[in-house]
């Protein structure tokens, strides 16, 4: 089942949730390698297995596997990242912001794809876990590498819906 498949099982309540996915399918700010790791990213991100699997197929023969691959890893660094920089970023002692995070994230620095398009599937799964330090580490990257703000902003747009389907899909199916 693809994506559209799948948003269209939402009931009728989520009938916006079902209408997004729609639009961010016929997205247009976004090139394709964006919009389809963007929607892998998060579908990974969102850890509901339904999700992924009708975006996986979704992104199946739209995606290099390099491409997809990433998508799949910014979820899977992001996971652990995420976790960690909001404790050190909330935490009342900064004592925590001077330690070293001893935490192997080499994904990062060679993704296997632009590293540009990595940073923004980060970004937008960072926004769906709700890390400050993250989203404002991406996103500094994201504008010294002339990033748009419209570019960004679908990003994020990507990562909303796809939060909301996968915790409307998780209560209702």
């Amino acid at each position: 089942m693809a994506l559209k498949e799948f948003a269209g099982t939402l009931p009728d309540f989520a009938k916006d949730i079902r209408l997004n996915v729609g639009s961010l399918l016929n997205e247009t700010v976004l090139n394709d390698q964006r919009k389809y790791g963007l929607l892998l990213a998060c579908a990974h991100g969102s850890g509901h297995k339904p999700l992924v699997e009708a975006t996986e197929a979704e992104a199946a023969d739209k995606l290099s596997p390099e491409a997809a691959n990433a998508a799949r890893a910014a979820a899977a660094v992001m996971a652990m990242n995420n976790v960690y920089y909001r404790f050190t970023h909330l935490a009342g002692n900064d004592e925590y912001q001077r330690m070293p995070a001893k935490l192997r994230m080499n994904v990062i620095a060679a993704p296997g794809i632009d590293k540009v398009d990595f940073e923004l599937f980060s970004l937008a799964v960072s926004a769906m876990n709700g890390c400050g330090m993250c989203i404002d580490s991406h996103e500094q990257v994201l504008k010294k590498a002339g990033v748009t703000a419209e570019v960004i902003q679908s990003a994020v747009r990507v990562a909303s819906v796809m939060k909301a389907v996968a915790t409307v899909h998780a209560v209702s199916a």
